[in-house]
């Protein structure tokens, strides 16, 4: 609600300026014109995101150094530090790294964004821009209507780059003419209350456009025609730093937890940055007067003075900032507190960030599935045994848990499903079928995805499958024929000794000796489905049971067999060795 009233009044604002300033039309379609160019730009370098740059960000985090260099040095090649915030918060919504590398990104990604502003001060503002630009769009265009994916991405980085060329030379020349009519000169604030006006201004603006760079390539021009002071050129670079939090903080609200803090270390990290620039824009306009004559640049090149204060406060403030990441990520852990008592029917991987990119939606299909699996599925089925979980996993032998686990339970299968599996299964399935249809996925990454969704509909035939056989077992305890007893106590091993294998599987270092248990375990009851039992064959032939228990008896023996094979094909499908290794090479794209 409050973005739409600021949004509505965004464009009141706007068509009243336009009204009041005809001439002003040039600076704001150069504006929107170079807007259209960065979002162009993301476009294209979002495809090439999906492979190659996701492996470079996520093997860049192990150390602080690798991920604060590869955030800039990837924020100043694609030209957007928001696809790499958006990368970032996905990854770590995911689970694929942790937040202190996150933060790394982060960081290294504001020192990047400077890389615009040396763009548009070196060279935008230096050269007849338009005469490069127009090349751009038209090869671009050109590119763009290629069948391959990968040309039709290229097409729109140079289309973007185009654009975005196209749109500082509207401003520039919309300043030229603007500054014939009115002189924005005479609105200048001296002193550091001027910089306190004026860093605001700066916040508002980004806030507005949703771009540092936008913002900065804006105050580039008008400063280059003399439309603004230098002085509150330097305050407005750094309230856009602090506005530019913007596009981190909305890019959180539909991540998890782990989102949010990252959003939170971003919004720190700038506004502490910027305070430090403020208390210290004097020293540093000196600092920035020093290096400029060292480096040959003339006094009154007060752009490329611009580009070179935006880089050393950026550095500046990630010097400060290094010492204190790993208090920082405390700090963030304690403020954003993981909600520990949710149920399992509400999602713990699954948030809207995710679907950005296969890496992450896949990691997050990986992981709610394994714990919609680990508790829900197993609960289930061992509670449908009348058996106590932690009998299930402890050292006792399976014959003596069988032994003493002789209390009806009395649970309801259809009640546990319906609060603990069936919305989180509707969600998996959802966040699946949405990344095969939003997603372009390779054709590894659609078997993973198909084999998650497989994984997932054979949990819930397992549910179906131990109701009925609940319902048996529970009234064996009963049962005045011993016999019976004896069968359904058989039933019960085999399904103990199933779930403690997969168990043991899951998490004994030696998983590849279970793993051929659970191999053999599969083999022999798919050979029983179709075979009748001896023993029960035995007991007909002596006349121990009736039709009916026969009957009985053989429906859940098959019933038995089924669920044997539907878990241990759930357990290979998430926990196999070969699954893993997949995840590691198809998450990163290749093929």
């Amino acid at each position: 609600m409050v973005r739409r009233i600021f949004f509505i009044a965004f464009l009141i604002v706007l068509a009243f300026l336009l009204y009041l300033y005809p001439n002003f039309e040039t600076i704001i379609a150069g504006v929107a014109i170079l807007l259209f160019g960065i979002i162009m730009l993301e476009e294209g370098f979002r495809v090439f995101s999906k492979g190659p740059l996701q492996n470079i960000l996520k093997k860049a985090t192990n150390k602080l150094y690798k991920s604060l260099s590869v955030g800039a040095v990837v924020t100043a090649l694609i030209q957007s530090s928001s696809l790499v915030s958006v990368i970032t918060i996905s990854f770590i919504s995911a689970g694929l790294i942790d937040l202190a590398s996150g933060m790394g990104l982060v960081f290294g990604a504001n020192i990047g964004t400077t890389a615009t502003t040396w763009l548009v001060a070196g060279f935008g503002l230096k050269i007849q821009i338009a005469a490069l630009a127009l090349p751009m769009l038209v090869f671009g265009l050109v590119f763009s209507f290629q069948k391959t994916i990968e040309l039709k991405a290229v097409g729109n980085v140079l289309a973007g780059l185009g654009f975005f060329f196209l749109g500082i030379h509207y401003m520039k020349e919309g300043f030229d003419v603007f500054k014939q009519y009115i002189d924005l000169t005479q609105y200048a604030i001296p002193g550091f209350f001027g910089v306190i006006v004026y860093t605001g201004i700066g916040i508002v603006i980004t806030a507005v456009l949703q771009s540092s760079s936008a913002t900065m390539a804006l105050i580039l021009t008008a400063l280059s025609v003399g439309q603004i002071e230098y002085e509150n050129a330097l305050a407005i670079s750094v309230g856009a730093n602090v506005g530019s939090t913007i596009t981190a903080i909305i890019g959180s609200l539909s991540s998890n937890i782990a989102g949010k803090r990252l959003a939170g270390a971003h919004l720190i990290f700038n506004v502490v940055t910027a305070v430090v620039a403020i208390i210290f824009i004097y020293p540093l306009a000196n600092l920035v007067r020093v290096i400029a004559e060292f480096l040959n640049i003339a006094a009154s090149d007060y752009t490329l003075k611009l580009a070179l204060f935006h880089t050393i406060f950026n550095v500046l403030g990630v010097v400060l900032m290094i010492p204190f990441i790993k208090k920082l990520e405390r700090v963030l852990m304690k403020l954003f507190k993981e909600q520990i008592d949710k149920d399992v029917d509400e999602p713990k991987y699954l948030n809207e960030s995710v679907l950005e990119f296969p890496s992450a939606v896949i990691s997050s299909l990986f992981k709610e599935s394994e714990y919609l699996f680990k508790n829900a599925i197993f609960e289930i089925v061992a509670h449908a045994l009348n058996i106590h979980r932690e009998d299930v996993i402890s050292d006792l032998k399976i014959k003596a848990v069988v032994k003493k686990s002789t209390t009806d339970f009395n649970i309801n299968v259809d009640d546990i499903y319906y609060k603990k599996v069936k919305t989180i299964y509707g969600e998996i399935i959802r966040y699946a079928t949405t990344a095969e249809s939003k997603l372009k996925l390779r054709k590894k990454q659609q078997k993973i995805i198909s084999d998650i969704k497989v994984a997932n509909r054979k949990m819930i035939e397992i549910i179906k499958d131990v109701k009925e056989l609940n319902r048996n077992i529970s009234a064996s305890f009963s049962h005045d024929n011993k016999d019976v007893q004896k069968e359904y106590d058989g039933f019960r091993k085999k399904l103990t000794m199933v779930l403690r294998t997969i168990y043991l599987f899951r998490t004994e270092e030696e998983s590849l000796k279970y793993a051929e248990i659970l191999a053999q375990l599969k083999q022999d009851a798919k050979a029983h489905i179709r075979k009748s039992n001896k023993s029960i064959d035995r007991l007909i032939r002596k006349d121990l049971i009736t039709a009916e228990m026969a009957s009985s008896l053989f429906n859940d023996f098959t019933n038995v067999n089924q669920i044997t094979k539907k878990l241990i094909e759930v357990a290979e499908l998430l926990y196999s060795h070969k699954d893993v290794l997949l995840e590691e090479k198809v998450l990163n794209g290749e093929s």
